[in-house]
């Protein structure tokens, strides 16, 4: 198989997940920079990569990068990429974004039309050529200029990877499945471990450990874009990756996850939501205020995405809703709890100030995840009676 190198965005600042994630897929990293890794693969890492990332938008496969300061070196050094490896006669192709920083090169709508031109250029010169109908497979790209620096991909991904293709209701305030599974991920919390998320609205963070918890492949009930890619990727190759996310699903695991939230009518679409995720029988969710968040077990995890307060008559009830979110963690000796929120008084009304915080966005909100990190539990054979993992449902 032919080797490439493929580039996964992801949320700054949760770099060091990725990685974990694309080294225990069993790829090379090249590369780790700002809300980005780079790593080595063949046609089947980008088959692998998409059904089984749980923390990144896409997967890009790079076709070139170069310095440029001027729009002819651009055009000169796109032009010498050898497109015709990528793309065939009939391809459409495009520039689907570019981004600049810190670069003289500043304008996307300038940068995309230089690409388009000089990728025409090059592909009249070897097809011989002076149309192309663009009839064929679509190849969108992505241009990134940093310090002068080009960096160009080719989106194998399509939609973006966030879109498990289970949600299709949400809440008023929801968080991406990336998100949610990085900050999943960024915590001890295993499948063994009890799991709340006291606003759990569409059902996203339960939904998310669930699936963790049963090996099952976040993109396995998905389609992509570089499946129409039959000049780079044979179909078998699709056909076995597909296979390979199925053969691992565990779904009799034993699972103690939990979601509640006040609306009943966000619980049923949560309800909908993990029907269709496959995940419906590892959850219990439930309408219930955090106010009435206990539980008798020690050495369970909170992780939940509370209301912000966008709208100024919801940010009138934050106070309460902050200050009973602390009275919980409170009554759960020995938790570790995770919240993530763009209030700036978030700690402040839970009562007690976090043991680590981490600045992330949230979508476009400047949001920060508060760590309350509670004690390791003992080891399995020093337990004590009243410390295991109760059935689901009990709260």
């Amino acid at each position: 198989m032919e080797k490439y190198e493929f580039i996964s965005p992801c949320h700054f600042g949760m770099e060091a997940i990725l990685k974990r994630e694309i080294y225990d897929l069993g790829y090379d990293i090249v590369k780790v920079e700002d809300g980005r890794v780079t790593y080595a693969g063949d046609e089947e890492t980008l088959c692998r990569a998409n059904i089984g990332l749980r923390t990144t938008e896409r997967v890009l496969l790079k076709v070139g990068d170069f310095h440029a300061e001027t729009f002819d070196e651009l055009f000169e050094a796109v032009r010498a990429i050898p497109w015709e490896r990528f793309l065939s006669e009939d391809a459409r192709f495009w520039v689907a974004k570019a981004s600049s920083v810190k670069s003289k090169l500043f304008s996307p709508s300038d940068i995309q039309s230089i690409v388009k031109k000089a990728m025409v250029e090059r592909m009249r010169e070897h097809y011989g050529i002076e149309w192309f109908d663009e009839s064929g497979a679509s190849y969108p790209l992505r241009v990134f200029l940093n310090k002068d620096e080009v960096t160009i991909g080719m989106d194998t991904s399509g939609e973006s990877l966030h879109k498990r293709g289970y949600r299709i209701l949400s809440s008023k305030a929801p968080i991406t499945e990336t998100l949610a599974a990085a900050m999943i991920m960024m915590t001890p919390w295993k499948g063994d471990r009890i799991l709340v998320d006291p606003f759990c609205g569409s059902g996203t963070f339960p939904i998310e450990a669930a699936m963790m918890a049963a090996d099952m492949a976040p993109g396995m009930n998905r389609h992509f874009l570089a499946e129409s890619w039959t000049n780079l990727i044979g179909k078998q190759t699709w056909q076995d990756a597909f296979e390979e996310a199925r053969e691992l699903v565990n779904p009799d695991v034993d699972t103690d996850i939990q979601g509640y939230d006040i609306d009943g009518e966000i619980i049923r679409a949560a309800r909908d939501n993990a029907r269709r995720a496959g995940v419906d029988g590892l959850i219990h969710l439930q309408q219930r205020a955090v106010k009435d968040l206990r539980h008798p077990k020690k050495y369970g995890f909170v992780i939940t995405n509370p209301p912000y307060g966008e709208r100024m008559e919801e940010k009138k009830a934050l106070p309460e809703i902050y200050r009973d979110m602390g009275e919980a963690f409170g009554r759960l000796d020995s938790w570790s709890e995770y919240v993530i929120s763009s209030w700036e008084d978030a700690e402040r009304y839970i009562g007690k100030k976090a043991d680590k915080r981490k600045k992330i966005y949230n979508g476009m909100l400047k949001s920060t995840i508060y760590q309350y990190i509670g004690p390791k539990p003992p080891k399995r054979g020093e337990r004590r009676a009243g410390d295991g993992v109760m059935c689901k449902g009990t709260l």
